[in-house]
């Protein structure tokens, strides 16, 4: 859910349906790339014994979410993305960032850098993002999506409509929600601004058997999202989504919005209605390795 400075707020929230901490380390999969903290479930198996309450989740990792401006023949989008080593990575989606010129990261301090595109993935809607010069920011853990269990409390920060550092919770309302989605390939920058619609629109994408956005043309991907209920808005694209320990299960990536389907959107309609869609953490994991070579 990045959206244009502007009216359009598309943003790969796509409006409708695409668009939580100690731990084990991943040093294997992140070593020399500054630590990052990629983290261990619960002995369980799941986040639903942990005790944590939404305040305090939200102080041990707000310092790991960062907000994302990128800047295009076509305007600038705003987006949001999580830190996950302390020299400068930050995960955020594909779609954020696909087709910019320039990429502005803003920290939770109010500081701002210049990060560049480090990889991106379209097949899974995620890139990686490198700003230079840090040795001391504050990684996220890095949870087991695959352990989290429908129910479970979880937390989203982000900067929905430019709010940065806004904070939601609810819960994972179901796991392996099929979404299909339109490629960015770097090469689409207009659809920053709202491919498929006016204001309050985004990308078009497909659930379901339905469309939503517009329709959905050209080369797709598909993709097993966690749904949560937890309220999510454009400008949240490529932001955590926490479980109770301050580990990320999942990278937000888009929202159904009210009035969306069939392509249909409105200034006064679109925003969360509760049901927005989370990239597993565990696709993440399986992907920095390709990321930092460039992308998939």
């Amino acid at each position: 859910m990045r959206r244009p400075a502007a009216l359009l707020t598309a943003v790969a929230a796509v409006a409708a349906v695409i668009g939580g901490g100690t731990a084990y380390g991943m040093e294997q999969l992140l070593d020399g790339h500054g630590g990052t903290s990629a983290a261990a479930p619960t002995a369980s198996g799941s986040n639903a014994t942990a005790k944590g309450a939404v305040s305090e989740v939200v102080q041990n990792v707000r310092d790991s979410v960062v907000e994302i401006k990128s800047t295009s023949s076509s305007g600038q989008a705003t987006g949001s993305g999580v830190i996950i080593t302390k020299d400068g990575e930050i995960i955020t989606n594909n779609h954020v960032v696909s087709g910019a010129d320039t990429v502005q990261v803003t920290f939770s301090s109010g500081k701002t850098a210049q990060a560049e595109v480090v990889g991106t993935d379209a097949d899974k809607d995620l890139a990686l993002l490198k700003v230079d010069g840090q040795d001391d920011l504050k990684p996220a853990a890095l949870g087991d999506s695959d352990a989290v269990g429908v129910g479970d409390q979880v937390v989203a920060i982000g900067s929905p409509e430019g709010l940065s550092g806004t904070v939601t919770s609810g819960i994972v309302s179901a796991k392996d929600r099929e979404v299909k989605v339109p490629k960015e390939d770097g090469d689409q920058s207009g659809q920053q601004g709202g491919q498929g619609g006016g204001p309050g629109g985004g990308w078009p994408f497909e659930y379901d058997g339905g469309q939503y956005n517009g329709s959905v043309q050209g080369e797709t991907t598909t993709y097993k999202a966690i749904q949560t209920d937890a309220s999510l808005n454009p400008g949240n694209s490529g932001g955590p989504l926490f479980n109770m320990s301050g580990q990320v299960i999942g990278i937000n990536s888009a929202i159904f919005s009210s009035g969306s389907g069939d392509g249909q959107a409105s200034a006064s309609s679109a925003g969360s209605v509760g049901l927005g869609f989370a990239i597993p953490v565990d696709d993440v994991k399986q992907d920095l390795g390709s990321l930092r070579e460039g992308g998939a």
